[in-house]
């Protein structure tokens, strides 16, 4: 019976590759917030009588807006290499309160000095607290920093009764320190341009150094990381640190433009909630490894946008947070679609 022909020759053939899909070399995750950013600007600009492009409106919602970008952009960093933060903000309630004691405490520019170096170290001293408990002792990042958030607030408390004078808020209306907010270069406050540097110095740093790189490593695949010799743990309390310094920077710009120390457990809440939302809203991935800070830069100002449109347009309050819900559920999903696709 004589025997099948064999193939004898090692050789493989390989089919040729399909050309990639369309839909397949959009950038989805850009697009998802870049379109919808686009498309309500050029709804409230056209809209008869907003007033939304004027330059007041503008430099008054970015403005407004300069503490919860820093902040934004800098937990971004925590969120691609794997981590949570949600002590944001009550780590910028504590170390505005910190500043405004000081400042009252000691007076003149010294007591401007001293405030705001130590409410930034204070800053930078809980966001290394939480990086050490979230990695070196293996406590979940969403437990450990909420945790945090409850003694940071408890903290908050005890630190504003040495500022305080009688009943009420801390309030420090003190032109030396008032001129971080008032002053206004080139007809542009104070406040935007820390944004923008701050923005500029975080986005070149996570897009071409080499710590970049190793943040996006860290939340990629933490093992494979670690076996390429990268320090995970200490990528990540970094990530956790420049969060904490940037919350405190947010909070002391905050406190020079308002001038009254925000002490309402209800506005740390809101402010981490508006940070993560921003985020999330602007695509980076929730289980880490992807992100960028334009995309939350645009994220914040999207929800920014948003609710000065509601303003103007007098829409009811109540109608915002549905709407902030649900845009928030939207970009949840399609992080979850974008994930499934590529597999």
């Amino acid at each position: 019976m004589s025997q099948p022909d064999r193939v004898t020759s090692t050789t493989a053939v390989k089919a040729p590759d399909s050309p990639p899909s369309l839909a397949s070399r959009i950038p989805w995750r850009s697009v998802a917030i870049v379109v919808p950013f686009v498309v309500v600007f050029i709804f409230l600009s056209a809209f008869p009588g907003s007033n939304f492009l004027t330059f007041l409106n503008i430099t008054n919602v970015l403005d407004r807006q300069a503490g919860i970008l820093i902040i934004a952009a800098a937990s971004t960093l925590v969120l691609i290499a794997g981590g949570l933060d949600l002590s944001v903000g009550a780590t910028y309630m504590f170390t505005a309160v910190v500043c405004g004691t000081l400042v009252i405490k000691v007076g003149g520019i010294a007591g401007v000095w001293t405030g705001v170096v130590v409410a930034l170290l204070a800053g930078l001293l809980v966001g290394v607290i939480n990086g050490v408990i979230s990695t070196y002792l293996k406590i979940n990042p969403l437990i450990a920093t909420l945790a945090m958030s409850f003694i940071i607030l408890g903290t908050t408390k005890l630190v504003s009764q040495f500022g305080k004078e009688g009943i009420g808020q801390i309030r420090v209306d003190f032109p030396e320190f008032r001129w971080i907010a008032t002053t206004k270069p080139l007809g542009i406050s104070l406040p935007i341009w820390i944004a923008f540097v701050v923005l500029v110095v975080l986005g070149v740093m996570l897009w071409r150094t080499r710590f970049g790189r190793y943040i996006y490593a860290a939340g990629g695949n933490a093992e494979a990381a670690r076996l390429a010799g990268i320090r995970v743990n200490l990528v990540r309390i970094a990530t956790f640190a420049i969060t904490g310094l940037a919350a405190g920077l947010g909070g002391v710009i905050d406190l020079a433009r308002t001038p009254s120390a925000p002490e309402n457990d209800a506005i740390a809440t809101s402010l981490t909630f508006t940070v993560l939302a921003g985020i999330v809203v602007g695509g980076t991935s929730i289980l880490g490894g992807e992100g960028a800070i334009w995309r939350t830069v645009l994220g914040i100002l999207f929800i920014a946008m948003l609710y000065n449109g509601f303003t103007l347009l007098k829409i009811d309050p109540l109608f915002q947070g549905i709407a902030l819900g649900a845009i928030i559920l939207i970009a949840v999903g399609f992080d979850a679609w974008s994930r499934f696709r590529r597999r």
